[in-house]
């Protein structure tokens, strides 16, 4: 049996279901302590002692690696779509097989960026809050879909389901990937060079990968681009966004509300000026955290790491 760790906080949640099937694999699963992430200490404290790692959001690097190499750590999986945290040329030039499971949610957290974007519009979840206080009953006047300009940052598998979502509301759809060529046989969409045209926008949904071409790619000068009132939903990466930049056109009403699953620091620290901020909604990074999207993600993950150990042992 090999021993692997799992820092997966959507697997974690429902690792009792997965424990026997990985022993079919024979790999014996043992639970992180862990809300979000392990720091890079706890990690080069407690990854050598196991055989397979199977990754969430963690800080991945040369030095994890190499620190739980000189232990017993042979082979991972990152869990989800997302690789940014991974140093995936460390495990190159280690010698660790290392894959992600990509393609797993893009209809779960296209879901979730289309409720986001409808509870910007109509202010449901101000409603909810202010109603639950007791002292309130506020009647915000909403901002009708129908009609409106909708740019999607990525068109890869979570921004072609975005795109295919927005098709009943009857609005033009901007879509921005430069790896990404023509519309996917979805007629309402356009295809466009970011941030060409982003001064048009009622809305801006980012659903692309994190990397080192896009970090900050909303910054002071792209927010002051953008048509004044717009919306803006991150179900991507946190850091996509400049927050300072960002609280600052919220306070200034150029950006009216924004809606993040994801930040640059997460959790949110409890001194973040967004806070103060009612009209826009917090998330906690758990777009794909749906009962069958976990399902689907931690079982290709076990199937690729029992891979790398069929391999590694059969060359050894």
């Amino acid at each position: 049996m090999k021993k692997v760790l799992v820092t997966c906080p959507p697997m974690l949640g429902m690792l009792e279901e997965f424990i026997g099937p990985a022993e079919e694999l024979e790999l014996e699963l043992h639970a992180a302590k862990t809300a979000q992430v392990l720091s890079e200490a706890e990690l080069i404290k407690l990854l050598p002692e196991y055989d397979g790692w199977i990754i969430g959001d963690d800080p991945a690097t040369y030095s994890v690696f190499s620190k739980a190499q000189s232990g017993k750590l042979r082979a991972a999986v990152k869990w989800g779509i997302g690789i940014d945290n991974v140093d995936f040329e460390a495990c190159k030039t280690l010698g660790i097989p290392i894959t992600n499971t990509p393609n797993m949610f893009g209809s779960e957290v296209a879901d979730v960026a289309i409720a986001l974007m409808i509870g910007l519009a109509r202010q449901t979840y101000y409603i909810d809050r202010e109603i639950r206080q007791g002292f309130n009953w506020p009647k915000p006047a909403g901002m009708s879909i129908s009609g409106k300009k909708i740019g999607i940052v990525g068109f890869g598998d979570i921004g072609f389901n975005t795109a295919k979502r927005l098709m009943g509301f009857d609005v033009s759809v901007t879509a921005y990937d430069p790896s990404i060529e023509g519309n996917k046989g979805l007629e309402y969409v356009t295809r466009k060079t970011w941030p060409e045209g982003i001064d048009e926008l009622d809305f801006l949904i980012l659903t692309c990968a994190l990397n080192k071409n896009n970090y900050h790619m909303l910054n002071k000068d792209t927010l002051k681009l953008m048509k004044k009132g717009s919306q803006i939903v991150n179900v991507a990466r946190g850091p996509l966004i400049d927050e300072v930049a960002l609280i600052e056109a919220l306070q200034s009403d150029h950006i009216t509300a924004a809606a993040l699953d994801v930040f640059e620091v997460e959790p949110l620290p409890n001194d973040s000026a967004l806070r103060s901020m009612p009209h826009c909604i917090f998330g906690s990074h758990n777009g794909s955290n749906t009962v069958e999207g976990v399902r689907r993600a931690s079982y290709k993950a076990l199937e690729e790491l029992s891979k790398f150990f069929k391999e590694l042992d059969k060359n050894d």
